[in-house]
Order: C-alpha cells, then sequence, then structure tokens
C-alpha cells in the first residue's frame, strides 16, 4: 500500500498549505522512482517546506558520549557553554556574549518513569502520545538485562561510528504503530519508503553492520522481536522483512545535527559590532574550533536519523537546485531554493550535505576537500562514492569507482576515552 498524496503533505509545518500548491510528487523512471516538482515559481532563497520526520532518534554512541539531546526532537540540551568546556577539554573555557545561547533548561523535562530528558513539555507530551509508553523502561532503565538495553547494546556492538543508522529508528517505528488508533495509517506512511531488491538490500546490511552482517543481523532480529514483536506488524519481523525494514532505515533515514554551540556561533555572526570588535571575535571563535579539532575531532553535534516522507521523494544531484538544514536547532527541516526554480523543475538536493554541513563551516569544509574530494563538487561520479580509509585523496587523483564502502575517518582511541571521561 502506498501513501495518499494528502499523507505525503502531512508532516509538513508552517507552510505546510503552501507546500500543497508549490510542489507535485510525480513518478520518474523505474531508476529513480518518484521525484518532487515544483508546480510554481519557486524564488531563490525561499523555504519550499518545513518538515517534521514521522520518527527520528538520536545515534546510540553519539548519546552513550554524553552528546545531550531532547529524547524526542533532538534539540541540544546542553548550553553552549558548556558545550564549548566538554568538546575542548577545557573546564574553565568561557564563551563571550552567553546570552546568544538559546538553550532554555528551566524548560527541560524528565520522563517521570525512566527520567529521559526532553527540552520540553511538549517534547515529552508528544513522545508519549506517539511511542514512548511502549518503549519506556521504567526503572529498568540502566538495566542490562532489560530486552531493549541488549537490543542497543547488541546495536553498538556491530555499528561503531561514524555512525549512519540507528535501531532505536525502527524501534520507534514499531512502537508507533503499536500505540497507534489508526494502524494502517502508519503502516501506509512508512510503506512510502523505497523498496530495494533482495541483493540491494543485502549490499545495505553489509554497508551497516560489515563482512559477518547475516550473523549480526539474525542476533538483531531475535532482540529485536523479543523486545518489540507487534502481530499487526509480523512481517517486519521475518527474516525477509527484518533485512527490508533495516533497508529501508538505512536507505532513506535523513541525517540530523544539533549544536548550542553551532547556535551561538550564528548568533555571533549576527552581531553588529565595531570592526575591531569583530575581528577579536571571529579570532576567538577561530582557536574554539582549533581546540575542539584537537580535543576531540570532527565529532560536534548531537547527531541521529529521521525519516521525513516529502524529503525522501527529492532525489539526488550533484548540482542541487535546494538544500536541506536544521536551522532552529531540532528535528525540523528546511527545504531550501539555491536559485530561482521554474513550474515543472525537478526540486532536487544533495544526499552528502545534510548531516555533515550542519555540524560546522570548519569540519564541512574539511569533509569536503579532504574526503569527498573536488570530483564530487564537479559532478564527474554517477553515484555517492566514499573514500576507503587508506586512499588519500589529492587533485591528481581519478576519482574512485562507485559503489565503494561507505568508510569516514575515525577518531582515535584516546578521543573516545576522552568523550566518554571528560575532565
Amino acid at each position: 500500500m502506498a501513501a495518499s498524496m494528502c499523507d505525503v503533505f502531512s508532516f509538513c509545518v508552517g507552510v505546510a498549505g503552501r507546500a500543497r500548491v508549490a510542489v507535485e510528487v510525480r513518478f520518474v523512471s523505474s531508476a529513480k522512482g518518484k521525484g518532487l516538482f515544483a508546480t510554481q515559481l519557486i524564488q531563490k532563497g525561499e523555504t519550499i517546506f518545513i518538515e517534521r520526520p514521522l520518527v527520528a532518534a538520536q545515534f546510540l554512541w553519539n548519546a552513550l558520549y554524553r552528546y545531550r539531546a531532547c529524547d524526542h526532537c533532538l534539540r541540544a540540551l546542553e548550553k553552549a557553554e558548556e558545550n564549548a568546556q566538554r568538546l575542548t577539554g577545557k573546564p574553565g573555557q568561557v564563551l563571550p556574549h552567553p546570552e546568544l545561547c538559546p538553550v532554555r533548561k528551566d524548560l527541560h523535562q524528565n520522563c517521570p518513569h525512566c527520567q529521559v530528558t526532553y527540552c520540553s513539555t511538549e517534547c515529552l507530551l508528544a513522545a508519549a502520545e506517539q511511542y514512548h509508553r511502549v518503549l519506556c523502561p521504567g526503572p529498568s532503565r540502566d538495566d542490562p538485562l532489560h530486552p531493549l538495553n541488549k537490543l542497543q547494546e547488541a546495536w553498538r556492538s556491530v555499528h561503531y561510528p561514524p555512525e549512519t543508522a540507528s535501531i532505536m529508528l525502527m524501534a520507534r517505528m514499531v512502537a508507533t504503530v503499536k500505540q497507534a488508533k489508526d494502524k494502517d495509517r502508519w503502516i501506509r506512511l512508512f510503506s512510502q519508503f523505497c523498496n530495494k531488491t533482495a541483493n540491494e538490500e543485502e549490499e545495505i546490511v553489509h554497508k551497516l553492520l560489515g563482512d559477518k552482517f547475516k550473523g549480526q543481523l539474525e542476533l538483531l532480529r531475535r532482540l529485536f522481536t523479543e523486545a518489540l514483536y507487534e502481530e499487526a506488524l509480523s512481517q517486519w519481523f521475518t527474516p525477509d522483512g527484518f533485512r527490508s525494514l533495516f533497508a529501508l532505515v538505512g536507505t532513506n533515514g535523513q541525517g540530523i545535527g544539533t549544536s548550542s554551540l553551532s547556535q551561538w556561533v550564528h548568533a555571533c555572526d549576527a552581531l553588529e559590532l565595531k570592526p575591531q570588535d569583530r575581528e577579536q571575535l571571529d579570532a576567538f571563535i577561530d582557536q574554539l574550533y582549533k581546540d575542539i579539532e584537537t580535543a576531540t575531532g570532527e565529532f560536534l553535534n548531537c547527531e541521529g536519523s529521521g525519516l521525513f516522507v516529502l524529503q525522501s521523494c527529492c532525489n539526488h544531484s550533484c548540482v542541487p537546485n535546494a538544500e536541506t538544514s536544521f536551522p532552529e536547532n531540532n528535528f525540523l527541516l528546511h527545504v531550501t531554493a539555491l536559485e530561482d526554480i521554474k513550474p515543472g523543475e525537478e526540486i532536487c538536493i544533495s544526499y552528502l550535505d545534510c548531516c555533515q554541513r550542519e555540524r560546522s563551516r570548519h569540519s564541512r569544509h574539511k569533509i569536503l576537500r579532504c574526503q569527498l574530494g573536488v570530483w564530487w563538487e564537479a559532478g564527474l561520479w554517477a553515484s555517492p562514492c566514499w573514500w576507503l580509509p587508506d586512499f588519500v585523496p589529492s587533485p591528481s587523483s581519478p576519482p574512485p569507482s562507485a559503489g565503494r564502502t561507505i568508510c569516514l575517518s575515525v577518531p582515535a582511541p584516546n578521543v573516545w576515552q576522552r568523550l566518554m571521561n571528560p575532565t
């Protein structure tokens, strides 16, 4: 069952009515599937739509290493100064203009049963209403024998940073259906996302779990079934169905990055200052990022992923005419026009610029320069490629072949130790 067009737009917020009249979903080809097309002129810089995810979840290693985020919307919970202190390893780090930090700790709320933290009462209630009543471990939150904790530990043992997916995104899909009054509607919504052939699914699972993926996938399926079995979704718990669900999340999960420090930096950029004061503040921020890179590398943000119905209809382009971002420091995804888009033109985004771009301009530039290479910018690759760890790109190097294993640089063990046990 495919979701109706009404369902495709039902998670748009703010400008939802605008999205319905400005864009439409069309079938493009058997190779590309659906695509999103403009039905009227969309001007450069215009927000095409804002969308909330069906479900979202923070990455498990990211949460374990004390990147504190709202358990529902992923809004960063640390003050910008606290964030800087942890990332630099300097407890005495002080930020100028602390009033520019948007974090409101007085609004934070904890689940009264398991104590997970939310940025607001609204998020606490939204989570409870959609999925958290099923997933709440109550006083067993730290019990390693609790079924959900066993599932999460098994996931962490097979999917190491840099993370690209989370077993808890799948868990929240199941919990959402279990709690829903209209289960069929949610099943239709989840069926909206693109499907893969059995061989393609195996390739995606292989990339997520490594060479021993078949045994690991079966272990995860068994633990997933023990923790969450739902008769209405019985097909998701079979070996083939679980592989398909795994591939769905691996293919359609949209990276989400939030940072109170990044929000503070953007606010500083907007200050009207005397030239000398501006120069001093910029120098301070540049040095701060250098200190962070020295202490903790490129892992700056609270990171997770979500499933977005309308955004998933956007195809990739090496030269996109729109971009995705998370400017509200939560899971609300903004799609903005990079140029004028005429009626009938397809709206395309870059699949590579989402979570990486939101980390910071410093880490973003480094990723583009050192890991994606100049050829991606030039549009010479036919499909997404990532450098293998032993490949060092240079301007004279030929582009690598498509379909190589996703593999980004991973912080050294001492960096992870520092993240886990900050001074």
